[in-house]
């Protein structure tokens, strides 16, 4: 009798060998044309400037751009297994859902308050 897991370390073996083997084809394969702008380091956009010593302030967009990202990732975490159960939980459901989009509102409109929206 074989071992149930012999199948899931295959599977784990074809992965590992397709990740390296495209990691190692774009390495011998792809084009090696460098030049300035390519060899600098990429910031968003913003031209590199020199830090402090204390390694200076980060704006606060970067931090309301992730909280944003986490914000609705966990809205659609979590209102999608109660979309899925909706006819079940009844109205506790819609009570429950209804609960959570009003606190999950309170970051969204800190956020819009902070001006984590205004992209000027």
């Amino acid at each position: 009798m074989t071992n149930p897991y012999v199948p899931v370390l295959v599977l784990m073996a074809v992965a590992a060998v397709l990740a390296l083997g495209g990691v190692g084809a774009s390495a011998v394969i792809g084009p090696k044309r460098y030049n300035r702008a390519k060899l600098e380091a990429y910031e968003c956009g913003i031209m590199p400037t020199p830090h402090a010593v204390g390694g200076g302030r980060m704006p606060i967009k970067y931090y309301l751009v992730a909280m944003t990202f986490i914000v609705f990732d966990i809205e659609v975490v979590f209102l999608y297994p109660w979309a899925v159960s909706f006819t079940w939980l009844a109205g506790f459901g819609v009570v429950a859902a209804l609960t959570f989009l009003a606190l999950i509102t309170v970051p969204f409109v800190y956020e819009w308050r902070r001006g984590g929206f205004d992209w000027v």
